[in-house]
């Protein structure tokens, strides 16, 4: 019996969010249990606007290898009203956050120096935060790896008060280290690394950070612009499941046992990070096209773009018809038709995930139904 694609799909959200939920169930191959104690939030994703997407770009935002924090200021504050509909900057911001909230900001430093999240950025999302009420010691900046954190210089930028975090000290290639997770919120995946066997529950769960878990109600989801060369685009959905948990390199061991198709959405759609992740501010101001996660200069391009949303599997088809339309434009085939290269090795690269993702409800992935609202400065 031959199924459709549609089909397909509906099988494997249907695993993953039956192992989602069903604690006593043996999981199969790539299903996922999620053991969780997160309450429900009215904000979790897709959030408060499900589908919609605002882009808004500034001609002057990168300006001889510099952001310009008055083009970010105006970029920020138009964005994040067009989102909200909000007749003010700081009307926005109360939309998701209140005085007594601990609001975490998740980072991304791994295509540094290059491309990362901007220090000019971070800073208008803290002014909003302030505007909102949230006081300076209760925002928390984040990354998974201290090392990588303190390498891209968040440290020395961050506004006095602003505290920061981590999960571990630095990068291994196992990650199935506990110290810094927490073991009352898992996702559970039949998928391990080569030479782990499927029964060893270390092997085969990721724990959420302490910092998702236990340090903040709420988190901002601050994603770069990048393709990636296992998981096809690494934008909102991605800086979140590879982020937040350990135990992440099983989901693309080598280059061809690849499962970052299912993994992706499983770890997204625990409940402590589908509740607290309430916003995503993609920093498209410069972009990655080929060769992700990290940045060769031969393949960064100036997008000068920020983009808005509550939604992460809307922001992610956009970004993704982004990075396409950057590719063909340099002569390059579109992701899913793409060929491994010397730089980009993986046999096939999933950016499915962001389909799957939108079947288990984390967002919308009908294209018809994403409301693209752009603007130019």
């Amino acid at each position: 019996m031959k199924y459709s694609r549609r089909e397909c799909l509906k099988a494997i959200s249907g695993g993953l969010a039956a192992g989602a939920t069903l604690a006593s169930a043996k999981p199969l191959a790539y299903a996922a249990r999620s053991e969780s104690k997160a309450e429900a939030s009215k904000l979790q994703m897709p959030g408060l606007y499900r589908g919609r997407v605002v882009g808004v770009e500034n001609p002057a935002v990168f300006v001889s290898g510099q952001y310009q924090a008055e083009a970010v200021r105006q970029m920020m504050r138009r964005g994040m009203m067009e989102l909200t509909g909000a007749d003010d900057w700081a009307g926005a911001w109360r939309q998701f956050f209140e005085p007594g909230d601990v609001v975490g900001i998740k980072l991304n430093p791994v295509g540094q120096p290059l491309v990362k999240s901007d220090a000019t950025v971070v800073r208008e999302i803290i002014a909003g935060l302030e505007a909102a009420g949230v006081r300076r010691r209760d925002i928390v900046a984040y990354d998974r790896y201290q090392d990588q954190f303190f390498n891209a210089g968040y440290d020395k930028w961050l506004p006095e008060g602003v505290r920061t975090s981590y999960a571990a000290k630095e990068y291994d290639n196992i990650q199935q280290g506990i110290e810094g997770y927490d073991p009352d919120h898992y996702m559970d995946m039949a998928l391990t690394l080569p030479g782990f066997k499927v029964d060893n529950l270390t092997a085969r769960r990721s724990y959420a950070a302490h910092f998702i878990t236990r340090e903040v109600n709420k988190l901002i989801n601050v994603p770069v612009l990048k393709d990636h060369q296992s998981a096809g685009i690494t934008l909102a959905l991605k800086n979140l499941s590879h982020g937040l948990v350990n135990n992440v390199c099983r989901s693309h061991s080598t280059s061809s046992l690849n499962a970052c198709n299912a993994f992706i959405p499983a770890v997204v759609a625990m409940p402590v990070i589908r509740n607290k992740a309430v916003l995503h501010i993609l920093d498209g101001v410069k972009g990655v096209y080929h060769g992700g996660p990290s940045a060769r200069p031969q393949f960064v391009w100036e997008h000068k773009t920020l983009y808005f949303a509550t939604d992460p599997v809307a922001l992610d088809r956009i970004g993704w018809e982004v990075i396409d339309a950057k590719r063909v434009s340099m002569g390059m085939k579109k992701i899913v038709e793409s060929p491994p290269d010397k730089v980009s090795t993986f046999v096939h690269m999933q950016p499915e995930h962001v389909e799957i993702a939108g079947a288990l409800g984390l967002g919308e992935w009908d294209r018809a139904k994403i409301d693209l609202r752009q603007a130019k400065l």
